[in-house]
């Protein structure tokens, strides 16, 4: 498996540190708010990843953080006249409700900032004594990036060129203008805690580092996150990680790419800001996730109507094959597979391969994506009502097999209530008294209600219509 290294700028051959098991961090959400669908990429596509190595054999140890100490969640906090704590609780409940209806699973790990002062000032503690960190008369302490060789490597510019492009600040006790706070002191109305430099709260790069430390070791096999975290977080989180253990952070770095709405960056002044709560008012959220991984993950995403209608009729093409396969294998009696079935069987079997090896290819959900559709198409023109069981059965676990990786084609087939179920039965015997007028009607009342029919020699057929 090859993984492209943000860090070198090429694909890698992927090595874990122990044997059979992959260490991964992954930058988290700060709870001041619902997450928005530019935090839902790198949620859903890294997700992803972590099921395919699963998929893979491996024992993944995935952490994923929550920022709940920021300069956000306290100004929320000021307007609803609520606690810090009171805010970031709300909201990480509501990143759960977001999260599980989109398909993300769980991570090993969800540590929060609060859950790790002590070990963010031990950390702090070794940098200041290791001469990379730097107390000021008000408390702040900051990190001296130019006590760090080699600081811009992830981001690919020299440290003067950072300087250079750096905001200027006013009345500022930094050495530098790229160092950045590892410690803020007490200001009023914010949340604080003891320290040796006083009163106050961590800087937010620090936290990460600690978090990925404490839970992952000084090394692990993947940092992920989003473009824009390149720099300066992540850089900083190298800085401060590899000068406080003199070990290499993360071997592999893994970004993925912008979202744009309607061909335009997402921003609130642009009034195409979305959080994930309000598009799940509209779309359902698994067309949702189909749509992010039908993209390269380094590849830029324009979100639209277009896009997202597309990306409906593509998964409802893939329901209507696991239903016809469900359908199939219920009415079906003949078990054993003839010569031309085994030999659709070994084609199928080629489309499995090509998926593996899509996602082997950096992590290219993409072309996976077009693997399972090639599957498809085989299944809807070699499997039908007289297919064999042992056929039908092989088709519908290697399509749940590949989707399964992908986090789609969850849902059983909904049920039909009472009524619905005896406008069907009046209609086949209205069909068995060749009353094709009033079976007609039915099937007419039946679409009005959003069911569809299909009549074929094992009975009739039925589905949902999407609108």
């Amino acid at each position: 498996m090859k993984l492209y290294n943000s860090m070198t700028g090429k694909k890698e051959e992927f090595k874990t540190i122990t044997q059979g098991v992959v260490n991964m961090y992954v930058c988290g959400p700060t709870v001041y708010n619902f997450f928005h669908i530019g935090n839902a990429r790198p949620f859903m596509m890294f997700d992803v990843l972590r099921r395919y190595f699963e998929y893979k054999g491996y024992q993944v140890n995935y952490v994923q953080n929550f920022t709940d100490v920021d300069d956000k969640i306290i100004n929320r906090a000021h307007e609803e006249h609520r606690s810090s704590e009171e805010i970031s609780e709300t909201y990480i409940k509501e990143y759960f409700k977001d999260a599980d209806t989109l398909g993300i699973h769980r991570a090993t790990h969800h540590p929060k900032v609060t859950e790790n002062i002590e070990q963010i000032i031990d950390f702090i503690k070794v940098l200041v004594e290791k001469g990379y960190a730097y107390v000021v008369d008000s408390g702040d302490v900051y990190f001296n990036t130019h006590s760090f060789d080699g600081y811009g490597k992830l981001s690919g510019q020299s440290i003067e060129d950072l300087e250079s492009g750096a905001r200027v600040e006013i009345n500022t006790d930094k050495r530098h203008p790229t160092d950045f706070a590892l410690w803020k002191s007490k200001k009023e109305g914010e949340p604080f805690w003891p320290s040796p430099w006083g009163e106050g709260r961590p800087g937010w790069h620090i936290e990460c580092s600690v978090m990925s430390t404490r839970y992952l070791g000084q090394t692990i096999d993947i940092h992920a996150g989003g473009h824009d975290l390149i720099f300066p977080h992540h850089e900083n989180e190298i800085a401060q990680s590899e000068a406080y253990s003199g070990k290499t952070f993360a071997n592999y770095w893994i970004h993925n790419g912008y979202i744009n709405i309607d061909n335009e960056k997402m921003s609130k002044s642009k009034g195409n800001f979305f959080t994930v709560r309000e598009i799940l008012q509209e779309y359902d959220p698994e067309v949702i996730r189909f749509f992010m991984i039908s993209a390269h993950y380094r590849s830029p995403v324009n979100f639209s109507r277009e896009l997202i209608q597309a990306a409906k009729s593509g998964l409802e093409r893939l329901y209507t094959a696991k239903y016809n396969l469900e359908f199939w294998l219920e009415k079906g009696t003949r078990e054993a597979m003839d010569k031309e079935e085994q030999e659709a069987l070994e084609k199928m079997m080629t489309y499995k391969t090509r998926f593996i090896e899509a996602m082997d290819d950096d992590f290219n959900t993409a072309d996976a994506v077009g693997a399972i559709f090639e599957l498809v198409r085989l299944i809807n023109t070699r499997v039908g009502e007289n297919t064999s069981k042992t056929l039908l059965k092989s088709s519908y676990d290697l399509l749940l097999e590949l989707t399964s990786v992908l986090g789609i084609l969850v849902k059983e087939k909904e049920l039909l209530d009472s009524e619905i179920e005896q406008l069907i039965a009046q209609r086949e015997a209205a069909r068995q008294h060749k009353d094709y007028g009033r079976a007609d009607r039915i099937r007419d009342e039946l679409l009005e209600k959003g069911i569809r029919l299909e009549d074929t020699p094992q009975g009739v057929k039925w589905s949902h219509i999407r609108s």
